[in-house]
């Protein structure tokens, strides 16, 4: 399991362009995880998706958020 996880929706536009962020900053290895379908991820991220959070620590980055955010974040 990585230590980044990309919460996220199918066909959602948003996590299409998060999933292009996060390659411009060169983002190590992240797991993705779908809300759709679980209703405790619906209630916790279903209007924030997409959301980028450290596993090790809790940290999570919202949606707007650049290449520059997601080095910082990944950088701790």
């Amino acid at each position: 399991m990585a230590d980044l996880v990309l919460y996220q929706r199918d066909y959602c536009h948003l996590c299409d362009q998060a999933l292009a962020v996060l390659a411009q900053a060169r983002a190590p290895d992240f797991d993705s995880v779908w809300v759709d379908d679980d209703p405790a991820l619906e209630a916790r991220y279903g209007a924030r998706v997409p959301v980028l959070r450290d596993v090790r620590d809790g940290r999570e980055l919202d949606w707007p958020f650049g290449a520059e955010a997601v080095a910082a974040f990944v950088r701790g």
